[in-house]
């Protein structure tokens, strides 16, 4: 099964690239490859992710932390049609909203809102007003700028860069949101980290841990996968189909410091460690057969007006001693 496995990771790294508009930075350490946002020709035109900071690559000595995961037909509309550490922001106004107006999604547009159900990350929302983007890529660093104006009285200026810091095996997120509209905005935002770190399969060589001690219920734990000593492991690999996941990890510290972990592929040593300046909300975690993903959320508001900021920080390392 691992063979197997192993192979279906290898065939998707193939697939080619060079159709969508990208690019590479570096700071001799890290190399990435970065696809841009694009209503017409971009690798990702869903209605549920940020569209920027789409990752099918990230090398650092030699070894490999991100990648296609998903073995599904390519749809660049699908809503899981994306690779690396990306983002997505709660819907803001959908409830307030008549059916057939607007809402928002930070990072895509506004979105017409098709009847009275709840919103679904697996639907493909029409955009009505996708913003503009704006993109300065850079040697070491690609900065985003997505504006969004007149859309139900919300409106913004979000920027993002995409930094690897000098002289240091480090990737850092910047992000901050103006509320260039008349009313509040409030939501939660997370990362979904689709790890694919060197190819290895969802199993006992892939582990994340915490600087507390953690636990967790849900589809799979307590069978597959454990949450236990500080850490989250797996008792064999996944199956095709398989998965794991839990609505949130529990235990998670009550400090400002809490955003933080680790994950790594014991086999081949490879590993990140993930920090952030906010504190957690929760922490979701979920994982199928070909990556593992630690999906931490916080929570944000921003008055008319208001610029408000955060970051994330990947330190990537190379440990061969579990």
């Amino acid at each position: 099964m691992k063979k197997k496995i192993a192979v279906a990771l290898l065939c998707l790294s193939f697939i080619p690239r060079d159709d969508f508009p990208s690019t590479q930075i570096t700071n001799g350490l890290i190399t990435a490859t970065l696809h841009l946002p694009d209503a017409q020709k971009g690798y990702y035109r869903g209605t549920r992710f940020d569209w920027s900071g789409v990752m099918p690559s990230l090398q650092y000595k030699g070894h490999q932390y991100f990648g296609l995961w998903n073995p599904a037909p390519y749809d660049p509309k699908l809503h899981d049609a994306i690779t690396g550490p990306v983002e997505e922001f709660t819907a803001v106004g959908l409830e307030e909203a008549e059916v057939g107006k607007e809402f928002v999604k930070i990072g895509v547009g506004s979105l017409v809102k098709p009847d009275d159900k709840p919103y679904s990350f697996a639907r493909n929302y029409e955009i009505k007003n996708p913003g503009t983007w704006t993109v300065k890529p850079g040697k070491d660093r690609v900065e985003y700028t997505h504006i969004l104006k007149d859309a139900a009285g919300y409106a913004y200026e979000y920027r993002k860069a995409v930094q690897l810091v000098k002289g240091k095996p480090e990737l850092v997120l910047e992000h901050s949101l103006k509320n260039i509209g008349t009313k509040t905005m409030e939501f939660s935002t997370y990362n979904h980290n689709f790890f694919v770190i060197d190819g290895e399969p969802t199993g006992p060589n892939i582990r994340t841990t915490f600087p507390y001690e953690v636990s967790a219920e849900g589809k799979g734990f307590g069978t597959i996968a454990e949450a236990k000593n500080k850490s989250i492991t797996y008792n064999r690999i996944l199956a095709k189909g398989e998965n794991v996941f839990t609505a949130g990890v529990q235990g998670i510290a009550a400090t400002p410091q809490n955003y933080d972990f680790t994950i790594r592929n014991l086999k081949s040593g490879a590993g990140v460690h993930i920090q952030g300046d906010r504190p957690l909300e929760k922490l979701v975690y979920w994982s199928n057969p070909n990556t593992s993903c630690p999906e931490p959320y916080i929570r944000l508001s921003a008055q008319p007006g208001e610029t408000i900021r955060w970051n994330i920080r990947y330190e990537f390392e190379v440990d061969n001693q579990p």
